[in-house]
């Protein structure tokens, strides 16, 4: 059974850090693209991120980019180092799965299997 666990969301002031972490499992990824995504109340969940697996390979959104960093280790846990955070970052986020083509990383519809989602809260 595919499971992704995400940690490490919470509170921050706008300026600060935050680590989110996806423990994967239940499968061998070394085919997929972990996605990052996020969602904001009352809003579209929306593409942040994404990396691939073999080749760490990643695409950005225009509004993280400079600021968010994603990677991977051989341990099955993806990350999604988030810097100068600001208010408009506070969303739900999630990690994914999947197997997208390069052009279509940005499209939540290409992953298969999603995380719970963790808040993350910037205060101004």
């Amino acid at each position: 059974q595919v499971q992704l666990v995400e940690s490490g969301g919470g509170l921050v002031q706008a300026g600060g850090s935050l680590r989110l972490s996806c423990a994967a499992s239940g499968r061998t990824f070394s085919s997929y693209t972990m996605g990052w995504f996020r969602q904001a109340p009352g809003k579209e969940r929306e593409f942040v991120a994404a990396i691939t697996w073999s080749a760490g390979s990643t695409s950005y959104a225009d509004s993280v980019k400079g600021r968010f960093t994603a990677a991977i280790n051989n341990a099955r846990t993806a990350y999604l180092q988030m810097n100068s955070l600001k208010p408009e970052d506070t969303a739900v986020y999630y990690c994914a799965a999947g197997r997208p083509p390069p052009s279509n990383r940005d499209n939540a519809l290409r992953y298969d299997y999603w995380g719970q989602g963790t808040q993350v809260t910037v205060s101004s």
